[in-house]
C-alpha cells in the first residue's frame, strides 16, 4: 500500500488527505495545532464562502493563467459543490457566493474532518514539522517525537498570512530545501495604511465608491466599485482588499502608490457640479457641508471640504469657480497615498509562493522532485475575495492527493 504523508491540515491540506486516501493511499496528515482546519473556521467571518459560481479566470492572479484554467477545469466549482453535498453541506446561495446553510464554517471544517476519518487518514495533531528529507527513495518527515517516512509527501502547509491559526511560513522553507523557489510572500487581502494626516478624522466613516490603484509611472493599475471602511491607519474594505496584492508588488519593488476614491461614480464631474449648484442655489445661505448634506457622511464631507480648501464658514452662495472646481475634483479624486500594506497579522492570503512553472503538471507534482506534490497558499496563486481562495484549495488539494494517492 503506497503511504503519502501531508503536511498541513488546512482546506488544501485535508481535500488532499481525502483524495489520496479515496485511491487506496495509507495516508497521514501532520497539523501543528491541536485541530485541523483551524484557518477554515476563521474563513467569511466565520460563515465560510468555500466557492463562487462566477468562476472567471481573472479572480485568480498568477503568473501562470492557463496553468490555472487547467487545473480549475479538472477540479471545477461545481465539484466541490457535489463534494460537499455529498458530505452533507447543504449549500445556500448569495448572489453566487456559496456557503454552507448552517452559516457556520465550522461545518465544513468538521465535515472534512470526519470525513478524512471515515477515509482512514490518520491525523497527527499537536505535531510540528522540524525538517523534511529524501533519502533512497523514501520521504522523511522529522518532528520532535518521531521520523515519518512515506512513498510521496504533500506539501500543504499555508502561507505568512493570519499566523495565529498556525501558518507561518514553514512551506516555503521546505519547497526551498528540495530545491524549489519561491516568489517573495506579501500580504494581500488586507488594508492599506497611507501618508495622509487626515486618516484620524475619517475613522469609522464607510461609504460607497470607486477605488482605482495608480502606480509609478501614473497608470491605473485596477479598479474595484463597493463599500469603503477608512480606518486611523488608512483604507479598508472589500475594495480595498482587492486591489492590496498589486498595491504590495508595487511598493516591493520601490515604486510608489496612490489609491484615489471615485465617492460619486455614477455621475460624471459635469454632472456632479451640476447637480451641486442647482442643491446650493435652492439651500440659499447655507454653509459648505449643507452642499454635500445626504450625500456623505458629515465626518467624510468636512474632511472633502478642508482638501478642497472651502472655509466651513463660507457659505455656498461665496464660493468662486475654483472653488466649485477643487470641490468636485474631490469628489472624484480623493487621493490616498499608500506606504505600506498591514501585516501578515491582518492578511487573509498572500500573494507570492512556489511558482507554478515548477510544477510538472495539474496533477501538482513537482518538477525537480518526483512524488513531492505542492498545494494551496504555498504555490504562487492568490484569489479575489469571494471564496476563489477556498476554491483554489480545494482544486490544488484534491489534484494533489488524488495523483499522490495514485500507484500509477
Amino acid at each position: 500500500m503506497k503511504k503519502v504523508l501531508i503536511i498541513g491540515g488546512g482546506a488544501s491540506g485535508l481535500m488532499a488527505a481525502i483524495a489520496a486516501a479515496e485511491q487506496g493511499a495509507k495516508v497521514t496528515l501532520l497539523e501543528k495545532n491541536k485541530q485541523t482546519g483551524k484557518k477554515l473556521l476563521v474563513t467569511g467571518n466565520g460563515r465560510c464562502n468555500f466557492t463562487n459560481k462566477d468562476q472567471k479566470l481573472e479572480h485568480y492572479r498568477s503568473e501562470a493563467p492557463e496553468f490555472v484554467r487547467e487545473a480549475l477545469s479538472q477540479f471545477s466549482m461545481g465539484d466541490t459543490v457535489r463534494f460537499f453535498e455529498k458530505l452533507g453541506i447543504r449549500v445556500k446561495d448569495r448572489n453566487g457566493y456559496l456557503y454552507p446553510a448552517s452559516g457556520q464554517a465550522a461545518s465544513i471544517a468538521e465535515v472534512l474532518r470526519l470525513e478524512a476519518l471515515r477515509q482512514g487518514v490518520k491525523l497527527a495533531c499537536n505535531t510540528e514539522v522540524l525538517e523534511v528529507h529524501k533519502k533512497d527513495g523514501q520521504f522523511q518527515v522529522v518532528t520532535e517525537g518521531w521520523t515519518y517516512e512515506g512513498d510521496a509527501l504533500i506539501l500543504a502547509c499555508g502561507s505568512k498570512a493570519a499566523p495565529e491559526t498556525g501558518t507561518v511560513g514553514d512551506g516555503y522553507r521546505f519547497a526551498e530545501s528540495f530545491g524549489h523557489s519561491v516568489v517573495t510572500p506579501l500580504p494581500a487581502l488586507t488594508g492599506l495604511c497611507a501618508s495622509e494626516k487626515d486618516c484620524g478624522k475619517l475613522t469609522g466613516v464607510r461609504t460607497d465608491a470607486k477605488a482605482t490603484l495608480i502606480t509609478e509611472p501614473g497608470h491605473a493599475v485596477y479598479e474595484e466599485e463597493g463599500e469603503i471602511q477608512f480606518a486611523a491607519y488608512g483604507l479598508s474594505g472589500i475594495p480595498v482588499f482587492q486591489l492590496s496584492r498589486y498595491a504590495a508588488r508595487a511598493l516591493e519593488h520601490g515604486g510608489s502608490c496612490q489609491v484615489t476614491l471615485d465617492l460619486c461614480p455614477e455621475h460624471t464631474a459635469e454632472e456632479l457640479e451640476e447637480i451641486l449648484k442647482d442643491k446650493a442655489e435652492f439651500i440659499g445661505e447655507r454653509s459648505g457641508t449643507d452642499v454635500l448634506l445626504g450625500m456623505f457622511p458629515e465626518k467624510l464631507s468636512d474632511v472633502i471640504l478642508k482638501r478642497a480648501g472651502i472655509s466651513m464658514k463660507k457659505k455656498s452662495r461665496e464660493w468662486k469657480e475654483a472653488d466649485w472646481n477643487h470641490l468636485i475634483g474631490q469628489i472624484k479624486k480623493f487621493t490616498f497615498h499608500i506606504t505600506r500594506c498591514r501585516s501578515y497579522e491582518q492578511a487573509q492570503v498572500c500573494t507570492g509562493g512556489v511558482p507554478l512553472a515548477e510544477l510538472k503538471n495539474c496533477s501538482m507534482e513537482s518538477a525537480k522532485v518526483p512524488g513531492l506534490y505542492l498545494c494551496g497558499e504555498l504555490l504562487d496563486v492568490d484569489g479575489a475575495c469571494g471564496g476563489y481562495n477556498l476554491q483554489w484549495a480545494w482544486t490544488s488539494g484534491y489534484l494533489a492527493g488524488n495523483a499522490a494517492g495514485s500507484e500509477e
